[in-house]
């Protein structure tokens, strides 16, 4: 496998496929073209004598290429352009299974839905549901276990089936009325509470027991509540996105305790989760953001 012709007619062999997880994965031609001749690149560089499934192996390379080029257009707060998500896959020589299922799945607006999800989430969920790859495949890739990642292709896949997008102006509202909470609720300010909060707000807080929710109803009687409750460990709440939305959660030495999950109508809070369980806290997709 180390003989130059011989690397060249097994790359150009997997080439259609490379192509389409990078397209998959990136939501653009012209970056799945660099993220393959990427993988050509780390091919010559690197020692393939004891590689056993070749095409598995750069698959693994080309969607490390993609999760660092996802990571990176995140740090850089890049979209992909219009143009480019209407882009044909030039995918001739991929087997003509998958090329029907790239045709059926990938359109412009699953691509939008794609790219809302985090680098890691994208990847697993490429990965696992579109080319079936076993979840201890996918977990080196992601730097996860297979179960986390299993986590972050479940994440991902309800978000698809959702078509959740929330814009930059929903999620800069949705601030707004975070950031006026938290200051009443730091500050004890029992009538700032009341002007974020829908008077018939409904609030739920696990109890630790399935099925079995502890719920509060009414703007006046959370306040009181969420006064007592956070006066304690109020300066440790922070605002965080949840699952693609504003909330919160408080975490005392870095370790989390409890996060709140928010939905929003007409500037106001209308229903409030407080999560606690460890489990549910450990599936929950968490950006801190800056108080």
């Amino acid at each position: 496998m180390s003989e130059p012709k011989d690397l060249t007619r097994l790359f150009e062999s997997q080439r259609g496929h490379l192509h389409a997880v990078a397209y998959r994965m990136l939501g653009s031609a012209n970056e799945a073209d660099d993220a393959v001749q990427e993988a050509w690149l780390r091919l010559n560089r690197a020692d393939t004598s004891e590689v056993a499934n070749f095409g598995g192996w750069l698959t693994t390379v080309v969607s490390r290429v993609c999760l660092d080029m996802l990571r990176s257009r995140k740090s850089r707060g890049e979209e992909v352009l219009e143009a480019e998500l209407g882009e044909p896959i030039a995918d001739t020589k991929s087997d003509p299974e998958q090329e029907a299922l790239l045709a059926d799945s990938v359109g412009i607006a699953l691509l939008v839905v794609l790219d809302t999800l985090s680098p890691a989430e994208r990847v697993a969920f490429v990965l696992h549901d579109v080319f079936d790859l076993s979840f201890d495949e996918i977990a080196p890739i992601v730097d996860r276990t297979p179960d986390a990642a299993r986590q972050l292709a479940s994440r991902a896949r309800r978000r698809v089936r959702a078509g959740e997008t929330t814009s930059d102006s929903d999620l800069q509202g949705q601030r707004v009325v975070v950031d006026a909470f938290l200051a009443a609720l730091r500050a004890g300010d029992f009538e700032g509470m009341l002007a974020v909060l829908d008077p018939n707000v409904v609030v739920r807080m696990d109890t630790g027991v399935p099925g079995a929710p502890r719920e509060f109803r009414g703007a006046a009687n959370w306040a009181r509540g969420a006064t007592a409750a956070f006066s304690r460990f109020a300066p440790l709440v922070q605002p965080a996105l949840v699952n693609g939305s504003v909330g919160l959660v408080v975490a005392a030495g870095g370790k989390l305790s409890r996060a709140l999950t928010f939905t929003f109508a007409n500037g106001r809070i209308v229903t409030a989760e407080i999560i606690t369980d460890r489990d549910q806290l450990q599936q929950l997709d968490l950006l801190v953001l800056d108080d």
